[in-house]
């Protein structure tokens, strides 16, 4: 499964300019009426024709750049430097997820990710060490595509954003805010964001190494398992494991 970018909010993964995605997000709606869909269609994916030539642009792309990228990575620094890095990208994240947790109600959770990213910055150097897990602190990722699930803004169809990967219109809509929620947005010197970008995104795609090579011997309709499996992880957690019946 190809991973969702980081660029898409401090959350899963990996950032472009947000009005640039919501802008696609509107042209691949525009384009809907056009994309014709066979009888046996996912609902869920009305806009599969359309999708399916970004997913073939985002494997050749990722066969090119990022999985190479992403080889040399795992062989050329050792793992505790890589736990290093995705430790602090983590802690990172959390301040953002403590944002939506609170946005959400979730008091309970709110507090432990509070504690999660007190306890890394103080004791795990910054969040290079992740301190919490050790001592029992769980981590819960939210993102605004979350929060307005939680109160009860509709996935919308499945789309397959350039470079960006599996997202709905509900995603894609929220990703302006995780875009400011972001911390790593907001470091001022334009050379160092741009390489924290790109180090988060080729950590995240490393650590998927193993799942992509699952999928390429697998005998599967992979386009069509990507889409199955993200909607299900993002109705999962959405609605914290407790399904609704109306497919949202």
């Amino acid at each position: 499964m190809k991973p969702r970018s980081p660029l898409a909010g401090s959350a899963a993964s990996h950032r472009f300019a947000a009005g640039a995605r919501a802008a696609l997000a509107g042209g691949a709606l525009v384009l809907a009426s056009g994309c014709a869909t066979g009888p046996n269609a996912n609902p869920a994916d009305p806009l599969e024709p359309l999708n399916r030539q970004v997913y073939r642009f985002n494997n050749t792309l990722d066969d090119a750049l990022l999985k190479p990228a992403a080889t040399v990575y795992v062989k050329v620094l050792p793992s505790p430097v890589r736990s290093g890095v995705n430790n602090f990208f983590g802690n990172l994240s959390d301040v953002w997820s403590f944002v939506n947790s609170v946005a959400q109600l979730k008091l309970q959770d709110s507090a432990q990710t509070f504690m999660r990213v007190n306890v890394n910055t103080v004791f795990g150097l910054g969040g290079i060490l992740d301190v919490a897990t050790e001592l029992g602190i769980d981590r819960h990722s939210e993102d605004f595509g979350q929060t307005l699930g939680r109160w009860g803004v509709p996935a919308g169809p499945y789309l397959m954003l350039p470079i960006l990967g599996p997202s709905t219109l509900r995603d894609t809509a929220a990703l302006p805010v995780d875009l400011r929620g972001d911390l790593v947005s907001g470091v001022s010197d334009i050379s160092v964001r741009n390489s924290m970008y790109a180090i988060r995104l080729i950590d995240i795609r490393a650590n998927l190494l193993r799942v992509g090579q699952l999928l390429d011997d697998a005998a599967l309709d992979r386009y069509t398992f990507t889409r199955d499996a993200f909607l299900q992880r993002r109705r999962n957690e959405v609605h914290d494991g407790n399904l609704p019946d109306d497919g949202n």
